[in-house]
């Protein structure tokens, strides 16, 4: 059986980018503000009354609108054609939505609002910017289904249940003794498919990004790579020196730690530069149909991008699932990974309460459905999520991961099956 990802650290690092834009983070409520009254339960749906779920989104956060988005668009997609169905067992899906503004303060108002006042049974594909609010969330027993790792909160606080599943105790403290582990699959898969030896990591002279650029180093390095370091201004960067020397060294793949705008930027000027690679290695977050016009200025680095995540390409319509995907979110302007992605996650919750309509669509029964969630699939758009709660990290693990290149006039082209690309690779830990 093919094995999820432990917990990708392109994914899990997302925040590390996010924060170079320069987000205030809000304050936390004290532990025993999440003890009084957390445990009670939402009332279970009787006859056919609504069944209502939160999904909490930094819509409005500091780094722009869209960015966190994706995932609350593809989850409200899903209940949408649900509730065409005939909902569950007779009962409809209510969406109650709570913009956390990107801070910490706003964050733990949505979840007072969301888990106090609303009553929801559950959280759906939760994407927070500053995730301040879990503890509270999980003190209070509300499973939070499919949502995005942006921090370390799914690594760290049991009912909390993210999207690429988790080994850690989850008892919370980060992962295991603080320390989070990612496997060097990404970097097997260039190796094996594409034969590249050389790969350049570019990033920002700021503490976030350097952080991450020396993870992505660490992990070339394991798997043999020359590692070519490229570090840029983070006030005035100049990308063309940067890309002249990428060049200059032979580099094959490109990595970043930088932002959408100095992706851009970099790949502008690695084609003024001549720079020619085999691939220019972006994330989940950025598979999107938007490539065009964010690389508009680029039409050969724009066709040497390549996206690994752990979640079936959006664009692979002859898969059944995807073209339920696609059918039902054809009046979205563009369409991502993140918003397949959130489908996932609100199907995921739906099985669950699915298997406790007879009983009672109660947190605590859709938490125990999501408590012992074994290779769950969502019906093939997921490799397959474990939780497990492992006293010490593995050492090594099997992984998969999805793939996909972008090529101008067909969009993201999947390459190889995501339950096939697997590698046996070493477990590297890192600091969330």
């Amino acid at each position: 059986m093919p094995r999820r990802r432990l917990s990708p650290a392109a994914e899990c690092a997302t925040a590390a980018l996010l924060l170079l834009l320069g987000t205030a983070c809000g304050s936390r409520l004290p532990e025993s503000d999440f003890e009084h009254g957390g445990r009670t339960n939402a009332p279970a749906p009787t006859g056919g009354t609504p069944v209502r779920v939160g999904i909490i989104t930094s819509a409005t956060s500091p780094v722009g609108g869209n960015t966190f988005t994706g995932p609350r668009d593809g989850a409200k997609a899903f209940f949408d054609r649900l509730d065409a169905l005939g909902g569950i067992d007779g009962h409809p899906v209510e969406v109650r939505e709570c913009d956390d503004g990107g801070s910490g303060v706003g964050n733990n108002t949505c979840v007072h609002r969301l888990i106090e006042e609303d009553q929801v049974v559950a959280l759906v594909a939760t994407t927070a910017l500053d995730y301040a609010g879990a503890s509270r969330v999980s003190h209070a027993r509300v499973p939070d289904i499919g949502g995005q790792p942006i921090g370390a909160a799914y690594d760290t606080w049991p009912h909390l249940y993210g999207i690429y599943g988790s080994l850690a105790p989850r008892n919370g403290t980060p992962g295991w003794n603080g320390k989070l582990y990612g496997g060097t699959e990404v970097y097997r898969y260039f190796k094996r498919e594409k034969g590249a030896r050389t790969a350049a990591v570019v990033s920002y002279n700021q503490a976030a990004s350097a952080a991450y650029a020396r993870l992505v180093e660490q992990g070339l390095k394991a798997e043999g790579y020359k590692v070519v370091t490229e570090q840029v201004d983070f006030a005035l960067p100049n990308f063309r020196a940067a890309a002249a020397d990428l060049k200059e060294q032979g580099a094959d793949l490109v990595f970043d730690a930088i932002d959408t705008h100095g992706n851009a930027q970099l790949c502008k000027a690695m084609d003024e530069v001549g720079a020619e690679v085999l691939a220019k290695v972006t994330n989940v977050q950025n598979w999107t149909s938007t490539v065009p016009d964010d690389y508009k200025d680029s039409p050969r680095c724009r066709n040497a991008l390549w996206a690994t995540g752990s979640s079936r390409n959006y664009e692979d319509t002859g898969n059944a699932a995807v073209r339920q995907f696609r059918d039902a979110t054809k009046a979205l302007k563009t369409h991502s990974q993140w918003q397949l992605e959130g489908w996932a996650a609100a199907m995921w919750f739906t099985d669950a309460a699915k298997s406790c309509a007879r009983t009672g669509i109660t947190r605590a029964c859709v938490d125990a459905f999501m408590n012992r969630s074994e290779n769950y699939t969502a019906g093939g758009l997921l490799v397959p999520v474990v939780f497990e709660r492992l006293a010490e990290p593995p050492k090594d693990r099997r992984t998969c991961l999805s793939v996909a290149r972008w090529q101008d006039g067909r969009g993201w082209v999947s390459q190889g099956d995501m339950n096939s690309n697997c590698f046996d690779v070493p477990q590297l830990s890192y600091q969330p």
